[in-house]
């Protein structure tokens, strides 16, 4: 059971950074977190959910993931 409690904790983490790092590029999405389904397997293999966003959002995410040089054109 040691394995599937790192595993979910190590998943939970990848969502903290995430999250932390979209804040600093100035990005919310609301529906970030863990999947339920991937959790609920006897041993989970979780996938973390980005969840729906805005326009907005959708471009400020690409802008945020282009090249700086990219981003100017």
């Amino acid at each position: 059971m040691k394995t599937t409690t790192g595993t979910l904790e190590a998943a939970q983490e990848a969502v903290t950074e995430l999250r932390e790092a979209l804040a600093r590029a100035g990005i919310t999405l609301p529906s970030l977190g863990l999947d339920a389904v991937t959790l609920s397997a006897e041993t989970p293999r979780p996938l973390v959910e980005l969840g729906r966003c805005t326009v907005e959002t959708a471009r400020l995410l690409a802008a945020a993931l282009l090249p700086e040089e990219e981003s100017r054109s």
